[in-house]
């Protein structure tokens, strides 16, 4: 599994820069690239310490029931699509 894509969205969406995630997890800023261009694979405590250090609870527990990162993308545009239909329609 890729994990970089992943990992690179929730930093993102956490508003963090390469540098300030770094800082949190007591690493370098060339691990974190590493990490996010799938040069090397993250342990699951390294991946549950990005999650949690990126408010991003929900991709570790999709992650821990099969979801791969596709599937994942999937689910978050369908559950936002749905909103957005019963606010849209009233429903």
């Amino acid at each position: 599994m890729e994990y970089g894509a992943i990992l690179r969205a929730c930093r993102k969406r956490a508003g963090l820069t390469q540098e300030e995630l770094a800082e949190e997890l007591h690493m370098g800023q060339s691990d974190i690239s590493r990490y996010e261009a799938d040069k090397q694979e993250p342990t699951m405590s390294l991946f549950k310490a990005w999650t949690e250090n990126t408010q991003s609870p929900e991709v570790m527990a999709a992650f821990l029931l099969g979801f791969d990162g596709i599937t994942m993308i999937q689910q978050i545009m369908s559950t936002f699509g749905s909103t957005v239909s019963m606010i849209l329609i009233g429903g």
